[in-house]
């Protein structure tokens, strides 16, 4: 009883509930061509999608080499055969373009949400090192060595826009 309850309260826990609701919520928006996708996704991207082609090229060279000739419907070089897994292979990679662009989306809607509460923690930060600032000084503890201007510094609000500029201007192209 006690660990459920300790379970319940744990900000780890909870923010691992919030997370997962979150994936769930997405998962539950997500149009029927969105699911489609990612269940042709997930599909070719496993072994059986491997086995089942190596089973059917296989199968398929192998009828149409050694079956009695009357019996071949693609006779080698297996233009049939061709066709076929040119088309599959326009299809595959459709599904897979449309699967990265979906991973995309969601990718940036993390990273929004990971500004957002990055900047929140900082705004967070910056309101305790002035709270301890008032503290230390009203309990006349004077900051150490070269600790005074660097508190100066992080006490001051982040400007965004100046942060932005100096990432553009030193990352190299």
């Amino acid at each position: 009883m006690a660990d459920r309850r300790s379970a319940q309260s744990n900000p780890a826990v909870e923010n691992v509930r919030a997370i997962v609701q979150l994936e769930r919520r997405t998962l539950d928006e997500e149009r029927w061509p969105d699911r489609i996708s990612s269940h042709i996704g997930r599909f070719v991207g496993s072994l059986r999608f491997v086995a089942f082609h190596v089973f059917a090229f296989v199968s398929w060279a192998g009828w149409n080499s050694l079956a009695p000739t009357r019996w071949h419907f693609d006779p080698y070089p297996w233009g049939l055969l061709t066709l076929i897994v040119s088309m599959e292979g326009v299809l595959i990679s459709t599904f897979v373009l449309i699967a990265q662009n979906r991973m995309s989306r969601q990718s940036d809607h993390r990273d929004h949400l990971d500004l957002q509460v990055d900047l929140l923690a900082e705004q967070e930060m910056t309101v305790v090192l002035k709270m301890l600032r008032r503290i230390s000084d009203h309990l006349g503890l004077p900051p150490e060595h070269g600790d005074a201007d660097r508190a100066d510094q992080l006490t001051e609000k982040t400007n965004i826009q100046d942060l932005m500029e100096t990432i553009k201007r030193e990352l190299p192209e």
